[in-house]
């Protein structure tokens, strides 16, 4: 049995652009924090970003990260750090600017730690509790960075949907920081997993909490080519699980029905049912229901043709050799020469026209970086296209011959 402050519990608030900072700090005591959140040890803002240009909802927005730190050094804790983890498919570096991140963390001198570095320890982890999938694949040892043993952890999720999870919130936030580049191994299991990194974090982690934005909020084919919303709302919790529940509720989904916030339920390191969750502050049955849909892009359905279709035979093959790089380049294709400059640069511009879109254009220098096509993006894409397209080919012939 899995017992903390808080449990159970999650706080809820509408807010404004002219008030988010102190709704924050609200939302916050709202959730208690400072019972979950011990001062004597170095407390970890995990930053997200799911993509190093601005879209709404996709990454950490500038006020969330502003607010949080603003509540915590109010209540005296001044032993601060920022947390960046990078993906095959997103540069950490360029998107801490692009999504304004960088001029916050800087504006109140926190230091950050970028664990893809080579200068950080990656140890073998030793469960207490029996994993439910990682030490199956990982054979040879779950590694995790030495970095984050010891820092209490805040989770800096937005509220969005997920082609591989539904809804992505505070439990996959830890995806990217827990585990390495190789992670993207884990997406056939992707549920179990992050029920298996929550069970890590309780175990390294003196304390953790989260503050969820859905000032935006995403659905479709998420995290990254969404639709966005303006919803005006903003969750907390020292319950990751609990906060998923009530963001996937909002979203207009049964959290129980979700397996890795089912699964994390019943194994009691958090509350997912939300007839017994206690949500404080405003009451989200005013709210008109959001009918948010998960969809699919024309890359996560090819992902999860490898992960659970037709490729699965050919899994190892595509993600874990030599190989792989191709499916780096169709999802840099897709996204960033094909889907952004084509459709999302449009909904950006509307974004832009909305008072949270120029609230987040005020952050730093007051630009938005909205990128066309890069020449070396579309050069890497190709290439990895040519690969893709010599790779079906082989496949379809060995197809044929076992036929």
């Amino acid at each position: 049995m899995t017992d903390f402050p808080g449990k159970g519990v999650v706080a809820a608030l509408k807010t404004s652009p002219e008030s988010i900072l102190e709704d924050i700090d609200r939302v916050m005591k709202l959730a208690d924090f400072q019972a979950s959140l011990p001062k004597d040890v170095t407390t970890g803002l995990k930053i997200n970003i799911s993509w190093q240009t601005w879209y709404p909802a996709c990454s950490s927005t500038p006020w969330q990260i502003e607010g949080v730190i603003q509540a915590l050094q109010k209540a005296g804790y001044n032993d601060l750090v920022g947390v960046h983890n990078d993906t095959v498919v997103v540069d950490t570096r360029v998107g801490e600017f692009n999504n304004k991140h960088r001029f916050v963390t800087d504006a109140y001198d926190i230091p950050c730690i970028y664990l893809y570095e080579e200068d950080f320890e990656w140890f073998e982890y030793k469960p207490k509790r029996p994993l439910l999938v990682l030490d199956k694949v990982y054979p040879q040892g779950v590694f995790i960075p030495k970095a984050l043993v010891g820092l209490s952890m805040i989770q800096l999720p937005t509220v969005k949907t997920h082609v591989f999870t539904t809804i992505t919130g505070a439990m996959k936030n830890a995806f990217g920081g827990l585990l390495h580049r190789n992670r993207h191994w884990t997406h056939a299991v992707i549920h179990d997993t992050l029920v298996d990194l929550l069970m890590i974090q309780q175990d390294i982690h003196p304390g953790l909490f989260a503050v969820m934005d859905g000032t935006f909020a995403g659905d479709g084919p998420g995290p990254r080519a969404m639709r966005w919303h303006q919803k005006d709302i903003l969750l907390a919790s020292a319950d990751q699980v609990a906060i998923d529940a009530i963001s996937a509720k909002l979203q207009g989904f049964d959290p129980m029905g979700l397996r890795f916030i089912r699964k994390a339920h019943e194994m009691d390191l958090g509350v997912g049912d939300p007839s017994q969750i206690k949500v404080v502050g405003y009451d989200i049955e005013q709210e008109k229901p959001w009918g948010f849909v998960q969809t699919d892009t024309f890359a996560s359905r090819g992902q999860k043709a490898i992960y659970h279709g037709p490729l699965k035979p050919f899994e190892k093959l595509l993600l874990q050799s030599p190989l792989v790089p191709w499916s780096y380049f169709a999802s840099n294709f897709y996204h960033n020469v094909f889907w952004y400059p084509f459709i999302g640069r449009k909904r950006v511009e509307a974004a832009l026209k909305n008072p949270w879109g120029q609230l987040f254009k005020s952050y730093g220098d007051g630009q938005v970086v909205m990128p066309g096509m890069e020449p070396k993006t579309v050069v890497q894409a190709v290439i990895g296209l040519a690969a893709l397209v010599a790779l079906a080919i082989g496949g379809i012939s060995m197809l044929r011959k076992r036929g």
